[in-house]
C-alpha cells in the first residue's frame, strides 16, 4: 500500500471565527488499529492521533475540492475522476453533501477529528477557481488545507501523484483556482492519472469521454494510497 502523507501544524480552528457559522463535527475513536479504518478501493484520507499528553489539539478546516464538470452528461468521464474521488471520500466518511454555497455543491464534516468541507464545484472545470476561492475566504481555511483533486493526462491511468504545491500544468481547472487565490500556488494537489489520447486524438475529446469497462479495473488494480491529515508537519 502507498502511503501519502498530507499534513500541516495547526493551533486554532477556524470553524468557529466571529461573523462565521458555529459547525459542529463529530469526535471519531481515533485509538483503534489502523487496519480497522474503513477505506475505499483507491484511496483513504484519515486523521492521525495527538499526543493526549500535549494537551487540547485544535485543527483548521480542510477544504477538500474535486475538479470536474456538473451534469448528467459528463458523469463517469476522464475529466470528471476529481468528483468521483470526492464523492468516494464523503461515502466513506458519511459526510452528507446536500448544501449549495458559492456555485459548490458541498459538505461538512470531519475525518478523525479534523473538520473538512467536501467540495465539488458547479461553476464548471475551466471557472472552478470562481467557487474554490470564495469557499476559502468565507471559511477562513489557510491556503496549505486547500487540497485540490483533478485529472492528469501526463500520468499512467489510475496513478495518484500528490504535491505540496505547484503550477498548473496547462489544466484549465487548476490555472482559474490559482487565479482566484491570488495566484498564490502553495496548496496541496492530488492528481490522478487519466492516461494520454491515443494516436492523433484530441486532448479535448478524450477528456470528456466515458472510462472504458478496462480502465476502471485498471485503476481498482492500484491498490489503496492514503491521505493523513493532521498537525504535523508534512511527510512525504
Amino acid at each position: 500500500m502507498s502511503l501519502l502523507a498530507a499534513a500541516t501544524p495547526t493551533t486554532s480552528s477556524h470553524f468557529s471565527a466571529p461573523l462565521l457559522p458555529s459547525f459542529h463535527v463529530p469526535r471519531r475513536n481515533l485509538t483503534a488499529p489502523l487496519h480497522r479504518i474503513r477505506r475505499s478501493r483507491l484511496l483513504t484520507v484519515v486523521a492521525s492521533v495527538p499526543d493526549p499528553a500535549a494537551g487540547p489539539v485544535e485543527y483548521t478546516p480542510w477544504l477538500i475540492a474535486g475538479l470536474g464538470n456538473p451534469g448528467n452528461k459528463y458523469y463517469g468521464t476522464r475529466h470528471n475522476v476529481g468528483f468521483e474521488m470526492v464523492d468516494r471520500i464523503a461515502g466513506e466518511e458519511g459526510i452528507t453533501m446536500n448544501t449549495i454555497q458559492s456555485k459548490s455543491l458541498l459538505g461538512i464534516g470531519s475525518i478523525g477529528e479534523v473538520p473538512v468541507l467536501v467540495v465539488k464545484p458547479q461553476s464548471y472545470m475551466n471557472y472552478s477557481g470562481e467557487a474554490i476561492g470564495p469557499l476559502a475566504a468565507y471559511y477562513q481555511v489557510p491556503l496549505r488545507h486547500i487540497l485540490l483533486i483533478y485529472d492528469d493526462m501526463s500520468l499512467p491511468n489510475g496513478v495518484l501523484r500528490l504535491q505540496k504545491k505547484g503550477g498548473h500544468g496547462r489544466h484549465n481547472g487548476l490555472q482559474n483556482v490559482i487565479e482566484n487565490l491570488d495566484g498564490r500556488r502553495e496548496f496541496p494537489r492530488l492528481s490522478i492519472g487519466i492516461g494520454s489520447p491515443p494516436g492523433k486524438m484530441d486532448p479535448r475529446a478524450f477528456l470528456l469521454q466515458k472510462f472504458s469497462s478496462e480502465e476502471r479495473v485498471q485503476e481498482k488494480d492500484k491498490g489503496p494510497s492514503t491521505i493523513w491529515l493532521s498537525y504535523h508537519s508534512w511527510c512525504i
